[in-house]
């Protein structure tokens, strides 16, 4: 619909992996040394994709660029339905009654309208085990600059590392905190909120 070239759909690829990976948009350079070719090159890319509306971006704002909700990935275009076929018990046992419906696990988690795009992030470490995320956990997020004090956060700190963090906003400083008495809160000036956590997604195959 956009005619992309395959160049243009290669490195809308790689931003949308990135983003997925880190929680945040990769730069023009860090773009140019993934993709082995000149920033101008890709700076020119980018704004050839802006100006079709395959890529969006904030004015003044480092590492904003994002796909648009209207774009769709080849390697994305895949069912993402499963039967819903009931109600099941966690407590004292019911009626089994079968209820024949679909759950679309992309439906699951569409964002509400004017808010920000969702991605998704692989767990590494147990510091949020306490709320129930786990090593190997997908953690779906809607991407967004600020938190209430309570909600997890993927967080990105000063040294361009990122975390995934309970967010407290306190007197004069930030305090991310862990899940995990194993683990010490992390308390900093400040920090840059990528998203909240709406949902965790796990997969006992694996």
């Amino acid at each position: 619909m956009l005619n992309l070239t395959p160049k243009q759909m290669h490195i809308l690829t790689r931003i949308r992996d990135l983003r997925v990976a880190r929680g945040y948009s990769p730069t023009m350079q860090e773009l140019a040394d993934e993709l082995g070719v000149s920033k101008v090159t890709i700076f020119e890319h980018i704004e050839a994709l802006i100006k079709k509306g395959a890529l969006v971006r904030q004015p003044n704002k480092a590492r904003s660029l994002e796909l648009s909700p209207d774009v769709q990935l080849p390697d994305e275009e895949r069912n993402t339905r499963i039967p819903l076929v009931g109600t099941i018990a966690a407590g004292h046992p019911i009626e089994a009654v079968e209820d024949r419906q679909t759950l679309d696990l992309e439906g699951l988690f569409v964002p509400p309208a004017g808010s920000g795009s969702m991605f998704a992030l692989r767990v590494r470490g147990d510091s949020m085990i306490d709320e129930h995320i786990a090593e190997g956990d997908y953690v779906i997020c809607r991407q967004q600059a600020t938190a209430r004090n309570g909600q997890t956060v993927v967080a990105l700190l000063d040294s361009g590392e990122a975390t995934l963090k309970k967010f407290y906003k306190e007197s004069g400083h930030v305090r991310l905190q862990p899940a995990n008495e194993k683990y010490e809160p992390i308390i900093v000036d400040n920090c840059q909120v990528q998203g909240i956590v709406v949902g965790v997604v796990r997969n006992y195959l694996n």
